[in-house]
């Protein structure tokens, strides 16, 4: 038996080998090191890359999302951790922006008592950390004012229920003080 030509056979045999294995073993230390670090766990919410959705199941080659139109998204844990991935499971609170363009027509003294009113609605709203609000600039068409807070839960549900609330309110208080919305 020529040994040169069976050993050559076996080095191309184990580079095939190793090949063929070289993803399932990256997924499956990808699945040790989500394990070890717990990056994200079953139920939060991610967004990686461009895909979107809560965290059905963490499995040995791959993760399992749920997107919010319904679809499962299926995705090996080696793309996931070679991802950029935002966990919106683990956040204490979400940032809310608000951005009023108030009408030209508006008079001065109106316009001036804006930021307490706005800041009035979003203290009245229950789990709710006010930052600021502010006469913020000179618009095209209109006065932009700006606030900032902060709802004290991670769930989407609950930050859209407190913007609402905080909406309706300022609309409500608009409308009792004759202060439109510019178009």
């Amino acid at each position: 038996i020529k040994v040169g030509p069976l050993i050559a056979g076996l080095g191309i045999g184990g580079v095939a080998i190793a090949l063929a294995v070289q993803n399932v073993l990256g997924d499956l230390f990808a699945s040790l090191s989500i394990a070890l670090d717990k990056p994200f766990r079953v139920g939060d919410f991610l967004a990686i890359g461009d895909d979107r959705g809560t965290v059905e199941q963490i499995g040995i080659k791959s993760t399992r999302l749920r997107s919010v139109t319904g679809e499962q998204i299926v995705m090996s844990n080696g793309d996931v951790l070679k991802s950029r991935l935002r966990n919106y499971g683990l956040m204490p609170e979400r940032r809310a922006e608000l951005q009023l363009r108030i009408a030209y027509e508006t008079p001065r003294e109106k316009v001036a008592e804006l930021p307490k009113i706005i800041e009035a609605a979003i203290r009245a709203e229950n789990k709710v950390r006010f930052e600021r609000a502010h006469f913020a600039r000179y618009g095209d068409y209109a006065f932009i004012f700006e606030a900032v807070y902060y709802v004290q839960d991670s769930e989407l549900q609950a930050f859209m229920d407190a913007q609402q609330s905080i909406n309706l309110r300022l609309l409500d208080e608009f409308s009792r003080r004759g202060v439109t919305l510019a178009y």
